[in-house]
């Protein structure tokens, strides 16, 4: 292999000990910088150690630049990684940094401190390292069909039991309008319950009580439906490694395959 097939086998994939050992450090080197984010929000820690965080956000920035670049170079066709869903995330995980540094001045002090926070991206760049991200993406859209219709029903149910409340409870209660009491509706039936509405009709509480174990049952539903798609997914699933192809960055190819199963180019 030349130079390019080493690096883009060591950067793209993990079935070698460089590929296991380079993403081991890339996991490492995106919670490292999240904690990184985290602590520099925190105006005590910031004020005392601004300048060491600085220096810390600064190097891991460049260590992104550069695997960034790598995998940009290590591919035939760089469009397919740079439009890609990691593609955009590798980018807008590393432009912030750069960004403050070129726009100046007071009146854009709040939009510098939005594009820092943008770092916080870097965590989704650790879905590609979940091995069964696949077969529960794949559940979750099998799925997706039942889990849009029981929404629905949750939607027109919060609606009639929303317009029941305001009907029984009125202005007093805090019941000032039908999308308010729709507001509360949703909130006791997630049993998130804020306590900022609350019901004080006997007759109102006890719908309110209705509404509650309601919400245990609706709770479980979408759970389910998704359990056994992932099961089923998983029970039909093949066993797939981590090859990637150079061309159009596929991933998810069968042990024995030889070529890529998107743009037939061999692997």
């Amino acid at each position: 292999m030349n130079w390019k097939d080493k690096l883009h086998e060591i950067i793209y994939e993990a079935d070698t000990p460089a590929g296991k050992a380079f993403d081991v450090a890339l996991i490492v080197l995106i919670l490292f910088s999240v904690i990184l984010v985290m602590l520099e929000s925190v105006s005590s820690i910031d004020l005392k150690y601004h300048d060491q965080l600085l220096f810390l956000e600064w190097v891991v920035t460049v260590l992104f630049s550069i695997e960034y670049i790598l995998r940009i170079i290590c591919i035939e066709r760089p469009k397919k990684y740079i439009l890609s869903f990691y593609g955009v995330i590798d980018f807008l995980s590393t432009i912030p940094l750069y960004l403050s540094y070129i726009f100046s001045g007071s009146q854009v002090f709040l939009a510098l401190r939005a594009l820092r926070l943008l770092r916080v991206f870097r965590i989704l760049k650790l879905v590609q390292f979940i091995g069964e991200s696949s077969i529960l993406l794949n559940a979750l859209k099998k799925s997706r069909a039942k889990i849009a219709v029981f929404i629905y029903a949750v939607i027109i149910l919060s609606i009639i039991l929303g317009t029941l409340m305001y009907l029984i409870e009125g202005n007093e209660s805090g019941f000032t309008s039908i999308p308010r009491s729709i507001y509360w509706t949703i909130v006791t039936l997630t049993t998130v319950g804020y306590g900022d509405i609350a019901p004080q009709t006997p007759l109102g509480q006890f719908i309110a009580t209705i509404i509650m174990i309601l919400g245990y049952g609706i709770i479980a539903v979408p759970t389910g439906i998704v359990t056994v798609a992932f099961s089923k997914e998983k029970k039909d699933s093949i066993h797939l490694n981590t090859q990637s192809c150079k061309n159009c960055s596929m991933e998810g190819h069968r042990d024995d395959a030889l070529f890529c199963y998107h743009c037939g180019h061999k692997l």
